[in-house]
């Protein structure tokens, strides 16, 4: 077998999309680099921008921290880690302590919030009345993550938050949008869509990369894997588009990168007629689309189920 096609040295991964075959060095770098031309290509983030960056303290969000304080050089951003503790037992405890841990180690500031100190019960306490309620666990947990991540950017005073979805990720939520019949949503997928109900702009540096290659990225970079997987990520739709996606990539090596560009075009012709008129939500003020935002309704179903410990 020959070497690296960059370098020569000992092949680690070969990309079977596409051939490529790369050592340690040159994969690395290549990750390095594709995020580079995705915040070039859509103008993600500004120089010398203040970051905030999604650190859930999986191997994505710490492989994009340590990536985005390594491209720090040439656009002189300052960086703010953003951590949300959702309240998942036995789950959450070891993710926040690797973020802690990286955090330390580049000198970036890092931000802790938490559904008890935001919405007043922890994400296992929402969940609490399963049997009784026809919403998703993570239909539950996004509403309230992405509210606090808002809150968490804003304590921040960040100008744009970025936060490690995926190539996988995107093309998953592209579909379930599909299958769920939200054509509205599908136009918020463009990768520069903002309008006034996003109180901070988010953009998605490894929308074009594989899942599978950053979690190569994280290995060969000693960034430490989550021993726990969240209790609730099998629960609804997505895990099985993951599964669906994952065999289509098997069996034709780089369907999931046709399928991001035919969804990127889609995208572009459905995000000019997204724009959402929000107003303030009559109960937290918050923008919605309506009189009470998302997040007031579910925390009054979880209000109403839920019996807290005395």
């Amino acid at each position: 077998m020959s070497g690296c096609v960059r370098c020569g040295a000992n092949i680690v991964y070969t990309r079977r999309y596409s051939g490529e075959s790369l050592c340690s060095s040159c994969f690395r770098n290549s990750l390095v680099e594709k995020t580079r031309k995705t915040i070039s290509k859509y103008h993600m983030i500004d120089y010398g921008e203040r970051v905030g960056v999604a650190v859930s303290g999986g191997k994505d969000s710490l492989s994009l921290l340590k990536i985005l304080q390594g491209l720090n050089q040439f656009k002189k951003n300052e960086l703010v880690a953003i951590s949300i503790d959702e309240g998942v037992e036995g789950y959450r405890d070891e993710a926040i302590a690797h973020a802690k841990k990286l955090t330390e180690e580049l000198h970036v500031q890092h931000i802790i919030v938490s559904y008890k100190e935001l919405f007043g019960f922890s994400l296992d306490q929402a969940l609490d009345w399963k049997d009784e309620r026809d919403i998703s666990s993570c239909g539950f947990c996004g509403v309230f993550r992405r509210r606090a991540i808002d809150e968490a950017a804003i304590k921040a005073d960040v100008g744009v938050v970025a936060t490690a979805h995926n190539l996988d990720d995107y093309v998953q939520t592209f579909l379930m949008n599909l299958l769920h019949g939200d054509v509205e949503r599908i136009g918020w997928l463009d990768p520069t869509y903002s309008d006034d109900s996003f109180p901070i702009r988010r953009v998605k540096p490894f929308m074009e990369i594989y899942e599978e290659e950053l979690a190569l990225f994280a290995f060969l970079s000693g960034i430490p894997f989550q021993s726990v997987s969240c209790p609730y990520m099998h629960e609804g739709l997505r895990s099985e588009v993951r599964d669906y996606l994952n065999e289509m990539e098997t069996n034709h090596p780089g369907m999931k990168n046709v399928l991001l560009r035919s969804s990127l075009q889609v995208v572009s012709k459905l995000s000019s007629e997204a724009g959402r008129q929000s107003i303030p939500c009559t109960v937290c003020g918050n923008p919605s689309s309506s009189g009470v935002c998302s997040v007031c309704r579910m925390k009054d179903l979880v209000n109403a189920h839920v019996k807290y410990p005395k």
